[in-house]
């Protein structure tokens, strides 16, 4: 025997209900995280206030599809112009070394010096295995409360409002979407929101590693 009408009735509507504040959660997460960061965006570089540091976020350097990838190349050139505009200081490089096959900090830091950065500019921070990371070991490892986040413009929402919940005085520069920013990067990036939403309001997240206080302009170069 089925269920009792009354039983489907109840289970549809509890679907219903699921389905519909799924919905409207991605929707608020989404229009709060644009409305709140947005002001805070530029893709001008004379209109870029300066910041003592501009934190780069990493990404792998090939793409799946073979070649360089484009965020690669754009964050690079976006990071390369900000530091000979004087817009930058220092460079704070976060990303993943999470094996010794895998090291983006290092691999970026190499082609920021054939771009003409300085090796005493440069930081490495090996343990920013994604935004969260990147945001909450700028502020607690590297004692930043102000910055500027190099990254794509739709990525660079949510950097900053992981930022601003971490009380960090925080601007971000378009590199540049490119070629690599298809519907399937925007739409996890739409989830990726909802996630970010999520965990500064009701997980304060922490990252996977912290560490000893490290200075930038004191400490030696990581």
């Amino acid at each position: 025997m089925g269920l009792r009408p009354t039983c489907i009735n109840v289970v549809t509507g509890v679907i219903a209900v699921a389905i519909a504040g799924t919905i409207a959660l991605v929707i608020v997460a989404n229009i709060f995280v644009t409305s709140t960061t947005t002001d805070y965006l530029y893709s001008d570089i004379d209109k870029t206030p300066h910041s003592k540091v501009g934190l780069l976020l990493g990404t792998s350097k090939f793409s799946r599809n073979g070649g360089v990838n484009d965020h690669y190349r754009l964050r690079l050139l976006a990071t390369a112009a900000l530091y000979k505009a004087g817009k930058i200081d220092y460079v704070l490089i976060s990303g993943d070394n999470a094996t010794p096959y895998y090291n983006e900090p290092t691999t970026i830091r190499g082609d920021l010096l054939k771009m003409g950065v300085s090796a005493d500019r440069i930081y490495r921070d090996y343990a920013g295995f994604r935004t969260l990371d990147s945001i909450v070991r700028a502020k607690n490892v590297f004692g930043l409360d102000a910055l500027t986040i190099i990254s794509q413009g739709y990525l660079n929402n949510r950097a900053l409002y992981i930022a601003f919940d971490q009380g960090i005085d925080a601007i971000a520069f378009n590199a540049g979407d490119g070629s690599n920013s298809d519907l399937n990067n925007r739409g996890r990036e739409i989830l990726a929101r909802v996630l970010a939403f999520i965990e500064v309001h009701l997980l304060c997240a922490e990252p996977r590693f912290l560490g000893p206080a490290i200075d930038i302009g004191e400490t030696p170069p990581t």
